[in-house]
C-alpha cells in the first residue's frame, strides 16, 4: 500500500531543528523531501552534540529519507535554482529569521505567484508578524516566554530547562499539522496552497494547560512546583528503599482508594473528604506522606509490582539505559537499527505516530553532505560544466 505523503514533494529550507524535524516527519510517511544545505559546512546540526568521523549522530536520526542539495542562497544563481525546485514542489519549509527569504527575493508573496498551490511553513521564534518578529529566537527563549521556563524546577531555586530543545520539537509537530490541514484544505477548495506560520513561543505557550485560565479568573501565578502535579492529588516521585525514585499517580477517585487499599491506609481511602480530587488537593501533604511511608520501606522494583498490579499507574525514571535495554520499547519498534556512512551501526528513535494501514518507515539512511546534488541539478536541465563552474565558486 502507498504512503500516505507519497507523491507530496517537500523542499526544506530549515536548519537544526525546528524545520528539519517537521520535514523529518513528512519524509518517515512518504513525502520527497529535498533538503538545502549551505556547501561547505551545511546544516550545523552536523556538527552538534555527538561527532562520528566528524559528522553528529544525531543527523542519522534527524535527517533519515532526506536527499541533500548544497545551495547557496545568498547568490543569484542559488536562488533561480530555489525557485525551479519551489514550483515543483508541494510543501516549502523554512526557519530562517523572518525577513530572511525576503532579502533573497524567495518571500510568501513571490513564491505563490510562481506556484499557486505552494504550502510554505515558516518557523520562528515570535512568528511573521508582532512587535518582536524580528528578534532572534531560539527554542530556549521561547521556552521561557511561553511559560514553560518558569515552572520547570524546585520552588525558590534558579528554573532550569528541560534537558532537550522541546520548544523546537513542539514548533515542528505544530508545523507538521498546520501542513497536513493546509494539504487538506487545497484539496477540497481548488488547489490553493497557503502559509503556516509557526512561532516557537506560542508552541510552547499552547502546551500550557490551565495557566492562562487560572490566572484571568483567580489571579494566580502557578509557581514551580519540583516533581509534583499541583492541583492533582495524589501525584508525585516517592522515594524507595534503593533510593530510587518511584512515579505514582494515584490521582482518579477509584484509583486513590485503591492506593490507599495497597498501602494499608484504608482509613485515607475511605475518607469522605479525600473522595475526590479538590478534596485530596487540600491535605496533598498528608497523602504523600503515608505513600512515602510504604515506599520507602521497599525497593523500587517491589513498589512498581505491587502496584501494577493494583492496577494503579506507575514507573520508574528512564535513563537512555533503560530505554535501550527496554523490551516494550523494542517490541513496538521505537529502537531502530541504522548505519553511518562508514557502515557503523546506530540505534535511532522508530517512528510516531503509529499507522495500522500506511505506517511510517526508513527509506534510506541520512544523506552525506551534497549527496544528490548532481542527480537533482540533472533533472533540472544544468549541465555537468554549469554544475563544475558553480562548484568552483561555491554556488552548489
Amino acid at each position: 500500500m502507498k504512503s500516505p505523503l507519497e507523491g507530496v514533494r517537500v523542499l526544506e529550507m530549515g536548519q537544526l531543528i525546528a524545520g528539519p524535524f517537521a520535514g523529518k516527519m513528512l519524509a518517515e510517511f512518504g513525502a520527497h523531501v529535498i533538503k538545502v544545505e549551505p556547501p561547505g559546512t551545511g546544516d550545523p546540526l552536523r556538527k552538534w552534540r555527538l561527532l562520528h568521523e566528524g559528522t553528529s549522530v544525531w543527523w542519522a536520526a534527524q535527517s533519515r529519507n532526506k536527499e541533500s542539495l548544497t545551495l547557496d542562497l545568498r547568490s543569484s544563481e542559488g536562488q533561480g535554482i530555489a525557485r525551479r525546485l519551489i514550483a515543483q514542489s508541494d510543501i516549502l519549509i523554512e526557519n530562517f529569521r523572518p525577513g530572511t527569504l525576503e532579502g533573497w527575493g524567495l518571500g510568501w508573496d513571490e513564491l505563490r505567484l510562481i506556484n499557486p498551490g505552494l504550502i510554505m511553513l515558516r518557523v520562528s521564534g515570535y512568528g511573521q508578524t508582532g512587535p518582536y518578529r524580528d528578534r532572534p529566537g531560539f527554542g530556549v527563549v521561547a521556552e521561557a516566554m511561553g511559560g514553560l521556563r518558569h515552572l520547570s524546577g524546585e520552588p525558590g531555586r534558579t528554573p532550569v530547562r528541560v534537558g532537550i530543545s522541546i520548544g523546537d520539537s513542539l514548533s515542528a509537530l505544530h508545523g507538521v499539522i498546520g501542513i497536513l490541514l493546509a494539504l487538506r484544505h487545497r484539496d477540497q477548495n481548488g488547489g490553493r496552497g497557503q502559509m503556516v506560520d509557526v512561532a516557537l513561543y506560542e508552541s510552547v505557550f499552547n502546551m500550557m494547560e490551565s495557566l492562562l485560565p487560572e490566572y484571568s479568573v483567580f489571579g494566580t501565578v502557578r509557581q514551580p512546583a519540583g516533581s509534583s502535579l499541583p492541583g492533582i492529588a495524589p501525584t508525585n516521585a516517592y522515594k524507595c528503599r534503593d533510593g530510587k525514585y518511584a512515579l505514582v499517580a494515584g490521582n482518579g477517585d477509584s484509583i486513590f482508594r485503591r492506593l490507599m487499599v495497597l498501602i494499608g491506609r484504608e482509613d485515607l481511602g475511605n475518607d469522605p473528604a479525600l473522595a475526590q480530587n479538590d478534596g485530596r488537593v487540600k491535605q496533598v501533604e498528608r497523602i504523600d506522606a503515608a505513600i512515602v511511608d510504604w515506599t520507602s520501606q521497599r525497593d523500587l522494583e517491589d513498589v512498581l509490582a505491587a502496584l501494577t498490579e493494583a492496577r494503579i499507574p506507575a514507573g520508574k525514571i528512564y535513563d537512555v539505559a533503560d530505554i535501550a535495554s527496554d523490551p516494550h520499547y523494542k517490541d513496538r519498534g521505537m529502537i531502530l537499527n541504522a548505519q553511518l556512512p562508514d557502515g557503523t551501526s546506530v540505534q535511532v528513535p522508530g517512528i510516531v505516530p503509529k499507522l495500522s494501514e500506511t505506517p511510517g518507515a526508513i527509506h534510506h539512511a541520512a544523506p552525506v553532505l551534497g549527496q544528490h546534488t548532481n542527480e537533482i541539478l540533472e533533472n533540472l536541465g544544468i549541465d555537468s560544466v554549469t554544475r563544475d563552474e558553480w562548484r568552483a565558486r561555491s554556488i552548489i
